[in-house]
């Protein structure tokens, strides 16, 4: 019955179209496996959320109209993990006029006898009924700029100040959890994972050179240098190992000798490839921006591999034990090559191909794809690893917009069957193979193959049909990367189309918004998301994360806080969901694929001051769901370790608190004592997720980029940590001030080739700090 259920789910999934952004009302389709994998690695024909049909078409929404494409093997969705209370609750709280006055508010002398407030401090207070006080603008240790939220609201309680527990604080505690667990399963789980289906693919591309001739032989060579390159970058170095801590290595069996450990994990480059599996490295490791690629003959971005995200932290912190993800080696090691199996394509055209005979080159990169393809299809333990390295990466992240060895292994199952001992690629044989594999979508976010697309440029379409071709493990396709794609940045392009219309205004006001060709693009992207159902939001955690920042981004109506129903309000939680984004673009930017283009009176108090909970419980329920299905999908694909499940299960309950508790705020109920005593220890409640996360992986510092364009790169960045002040009114009437942190975010450009690292961050944040938006001018100072 289950099965039935999921495979009906699956049909209706297929021809809604769900998860698409195109303008052209065509579903955005991801690659998933044909075989598709169990959650313990197994191959086989299980019943899964994301199984495929070889009659897959893509559907016209508009129209319900078939065509010839085929879908990339499967509409994939995790979203059965995915499940939300549905809440009924009538928010009447009541209001306070603004603007207020210091003589309104039962705590003023004693708050700000502890936190001075400027007159442009009070200013704005009195205007919004809140006020967001940047890191570095007081000399007072609170305001002061901390990059620990447990400890900021440590500090607050020691200074006996209110709480104020801030959505910023929730989405920053799930950032940790999701990058944590993300960084060990890479560590202990895929390091070994990729070496040995790199290892058996370039065993089986060696006999393949020796066995073929002709331009056959050339493939094969190609596919020698193609995985002598990845398993190069994947082998450790001596210096590496000697700089790594005991457990850096996962899986090793440490026990061993540094020798020991290298010879594990060793391989020679067969002589015939040596000149240019060099060559390449050489590129990779100087990391200096376009160059032709020795072995594809194309442009190739090598700034792309510069270690960053989670994968490089040259600081130890002087606070604790230096996690075992910090400063590893192995992760960068990691990253680059999974960027090169992301990012390294083998094309089907010859377009972007420089060289004499373009045509030719273009045969022998197919031919590339299909020699890997057939023995991925025949090999069944390497399906397996691949699986599951795909699957869980998927789950995080999303699946990917190219074709990979699934889409080409059923290519050549359709044009010879199973049986291909002794098959030639004949001109013949390839138009045919070539035929299906145009059936399928081309990619519909450009990745920067070849160069880099011009803005506004009309062959926009054509070159991404030009970057068409085979990925051993595709960067993924991401709903705010493709927004990017057709409107370009600023970020503030996302967050209008995730809901914002204070997003929008600014827009506007910055003469973004007001010309033909964006309002075109932008009308069909609305439209789009207009037609996503709960299931099209949570079909993995990237795009779950997403549906959650949806629901700060909107206006609050009567009855909830005064000071939420202000316009500084919206802008507030604009830049928290910016913040956000940029933290889950941190830490996925290894998967998610980037696009190119190219002194007041003493009131006596009648009772304590107590704190209050940010009140957003559709935030809170949907962080929840959000949790639980990384939580329990991890577990069920057996990924998951007994800190993290621990850990997941503390934010669980964290949340469930939250949401009881700003529903009770929202209904002007008065709290339990020990409901105020959970927020005025906020820190000691969360503290135990945090103490086995190494500091530097706690901190608020952090950035990522997120578009590639000829005159640079767009930077995302988060800061110190804020503190915001916030008049709020008590179930007893009396309008009372709390404090707590809120996120900062910079958006600015860096040159080309100069992609940020986290510490060249902070150096930067230290010594030359970007603006920040004007438009956050109007809830902070």
């Amino acid at each position: 019955m289950r099965t039935l259920i999921i495979i009906c789910l699956l049909i209706v999934s297929l021809i809604s179209g769900s998860g698409c952004i195109d303008s052209s009302s065509e579903p955005v389709n991801e690659t998933s496996p044909v075989n598709e994998t169990n959650f313990e690695g197994e191959t086989g024909n299980q019943t899964s959320s994301f199984n495929s049909t070889e009659e897959d078409v893509s559907i016209e929404n508009s129209s319900e109209k078939t065509n010839n494409t085929l879908k990339l093997e499967g509409q994939s969705s995790f979203s059965k993990y995915y499940n939300k209370e549905n809440l009924q609750f009538e928010a009447a709280v009541p209001t306070y006029s603004l603007p207020l006055q210091d003589s309104e508010i039962a705590n003023y002398y004693q708050f700000t006898q502890k936190i001075p407030l400027t007159d442009e401090n009070r200013d704005l207070l009195y205007k919004n009924g809140f006020i967001v006080i940047e890191n570095g603008t007081s000399e007072n240790p609170l305001t002061v700029g901390q990059t620990l939220v447990n400890e900021t609201y440590k500090d607050l309680k020691v200074a006996d100040i209110p709480v104020f527990i801030t959505s910023d604080s929730l989405l920053h505690l799930y950032h940790i959890q999701f990058d944590e667990t993300l960084k060990r399963v890479e560590a202990e789980e895929f390091y070994d994972d990729l070496w040995k289906l790199d290892k058996a693919l370039l065993e089986a591309s060696v006999e393949d050179y020796n066995s073929t001739s002709g331009v056959e032989k050339e493939a094969a060579r190609r596919n020698v240098a193609y995985f002598a390159v990845a398993l190069s970058l994947l082998e450790p170095k001596p210096e590496q190992i000697q700089k790594e801590e005991e457990d850096a290595y996962g899986s090793v069996d440490m026990s061993l000798l540094p020798e020991d450990i290298a010879k594990q994990y060793q391989f020679e480059i067969p002589e015939f490839v040596n000149d240019d599996v060099e060559s390449e490295l050489t590129l990779i490791e100087s990391h200096e921006g376009f160059a032709i690629s020795p072995i594809f003959k194309y442009q190739e971005d090598y700034s792309q591999y510069v270690p960053r995200g989670h994968y490089i932290n040259s600081e130890v912190s002087q606070y604790g034990p230096k996690g075992h993800y910090t400063n590893s080696e192995i992760l960068k090691n990691y990253f680059k090559v999974m960027m090169w199996h992301g990012r390294i394509s083998m094309l089907l055209q010859s377009d972007m191909i420089n060289s004499e005979d373009t045509e030719d080159e273009a045969k022998i990169q197919t031919i590339q794809a299909l020699l890997i393809s057939d023995h991925f299809d025949k090999e069944k333990n390497l399906q397996t690893i691949w699986n599951r390295i795909y699957s869980v990466t998927a789950f995080y992240v999303g699946f990917s917009d190219d074709l990979g060895p699934y889409e080409y292994a059923k290519a050549l199952n359709t044009v010879f069957g199973n049986d291909r001992n002794g098959v030639r690629f004949d001109n013949e044989s390839l138009t045919a193979l070539k035929t299906e594999l145009e059936k399928y979508e081309s990619p519909k976010i450009y990745g920067g193959t070849g160069k880099i697309i011009q803005a506004g440029s009309e062959t926009e379409n054509e070159t991404l049909e030009a970057t068409k071709g085979f990925r051993f493990m595709g960067q993924r396709y991401t709903p705010d990367s493709y927004i990017l794609r057709k409107l370009h940045p600023p970020a503030l392009n996302i967050m209008d189309l995730l809901g914002s219309e204070r997003a929008k205004e600014h827009l506007k006001n910055q003469g973004i918004s007001e010309n033909e060709e964006y309002e075109k693009a932008h009308a069909s992207l609305e439209n789009e998301f207009g037609a996503f159902d709960e299931e099209d939001w949570n079909k993995n955690l990237y795009w779950a994360q997403l549906y959650a920042l949806k629901s700060l981004l909107v206006n609050y109506p009567e009855g909830y806080p005064t000071f939420m129903q202000t316009e500084a309000w919206e802008d507030k939680q604009l830049n928290t969901a910016l913040a956000s984004w940029t933290e889950l673009r941190h830490d996925t930017i290894l998967y998610a694929k980037q696009m190119y283009f190219t002194g007041a009176p003493y009131n006596p108090e009648e009772k304590p001051v107590q704190g209050y909970v940010e009140p957003v419980p559709e935030f809170y329920a949907r962080m929840l769901a959000l949790t639980k299905m990384a939580h329990n999908g991890l577990a069920e694909m057996k990924v998951l370790d007994e800190q993290s499940d621990k850990d997941f299960t503390i934010l669980e309950n964290t949340l469930e608190k939250l949401l009881e508790i700003s529903i009770k705020e929202l209904e002007n109920k008065e709290l339990t004592e020990e409901e105020y005593e959970f927020i005025r220890n906020f820190d000691q409640n969360i503290s135990p997720m945090l103490e086995n996360v190494d500091i530097m992986s706690q901190r608020s510092i952090l950035v990522a980029d997120v578009y590639t364009s000829p005159d640079g790169v767009l930077e995302e960045g988060t800061g110190k940590l804020n503190l915001i002040v916030v008049a709020y009114k008590q179930p007893d009437g009396r309008i009372v001030l709390g404090a707590g942190p809120v996120m900062s975010y910079y958006e600015f450009w860096q040159p080309s080739g100069q992609r940020l690292t986290d510490e060249e961050w902070r150096d930067m944040l230290k010594n030359n700090p970007p603006e920040r938006p004007e438009w956050g001018e109007s809830f902070k100072v």
